[in-house]
């Protein structure tokens, strides 16, 4: 069996494409933009037959996807992606496609649960019994581990469409819901909301406040949920200085002390950064091979 693997954390706007060890060593990689189906499959299949002529053999495959994505292996849609708002990608069957092209099993999963299941696995999440991926960058999506298991019932964790309601007068501009957390906080849904790309905001911009104040309600809601022992923020929008600490500081208020936290652990200490930093995608797609 060949001690290599093929990894793809395919999101919305690129996939990251790597040939990898079971230590985690990237021995190889490239970032394809994530424009139509045709495209970013057909440069990503051109990259792993390139890997495969220049000696890099592998086996399985470990796809870690944005979605919503099918993940009933007694589905007759298994492995395809269902209804995103991303254009052109509705009904595409990515790990039927990406096994014929390439003859290897495919490993499916959603990015976001895969990132969770890798901070269990090497990150910020090691030891806990559960724990939740958010990522904050074009989209928001949430994944969620429990015992060390990526959580898929009806379909799988959609976090990022929590209903949140208005905040401060501002109204969300996703095209499914009307005030979800990705309609109100993605790096794709700030630009929209202030006609300015979220990256030239400055400090004191009053978009800050109302991430956190978002945020702070998504993690209310999750405390009470799922009583996650970690929540792990990653993505674009989540560098910016000092936002982990005020949607920490949010989420706290809204409890409003409802949730009596066990001697010694703060929310501080539970909403915390990833631990793998840009690499938690990527690595996730090597954790759902085990």
């Amino acid at each position: 069996m060949s001690n290599l693997f093929a990894v793809i954390e395919a999101g919305g706007t690129k996939f990251n494409c790597a040939i990898i060890d079971k230590e985690r060593n990237v021995i190889a990689e490239q970032r394809i933009a994530t424009v139509t189906p045709e495209v970013t499959l057909g440069e990503t299949v051109a990259f792993f037959r390139a890997q495969q002529e220049q000696g890099h053999h592998f086996e399985q495959l470990g796809l870690a996807t944005f979605g919503p994505v099918d993940l009933n292996p007694h589905s007759a849609h298994y492995g395809n992606i269902t209804l995103t708002p991303k254009p052109h990608w509705s009904n595409t069957p990515i790990k039927r496609h990406l096994e014929d092209a390439l003859g290897c099993s495919v490993t499916i999963d959603t990015d976001v649960n895969a990132a969770a299941l890798a901070e269990y696995r090497w990150g910020a999440a090691q030891g806990a019994t559960c724990c939740i991926y958010i990522t904050v960058g074009t989209g928001v999506g949430g994944g969620v581990v429990v015992n060390g298991q990526t959580l898929k019932g009806l379909i799988h964790p959609e976090i990022g469409h929590m209903h949140i309601g208005e905040v401060d007068g501002i109204s969300g501009v996703c095209p499914f819901h009307d005030n979800c957390v990705e309609g109100m906080a993605s790096g794709a849904s700030l630009g929209k909301i202030w006609n300015a790309p979220a990256e030239t905001f400055a400090d004191d911009h009053p978009a800050w406040a109302i991430e956190a104040k978002v945020l702070g309600r998504m993690c209310h809601n999750l405390m009470l949920c799922f009583s996650p022992e970690k929540i792990i923020l990653g993505g674009g929008v989540m560098a910016k200085p000092g936002l982990i600490e005020n949607i920490t500081k949010e989420t706290e208020a809204s409890l409003s002390k409802y949730i009596v936290l066990p001697e010694g652990i703060q929310f501080s200490d539970i909403i915390v950064p990833t631990g793998l930093g840009e690499r938690s995608g990527l690595f996730g797609a090597l954790a759902i091979l085990d």
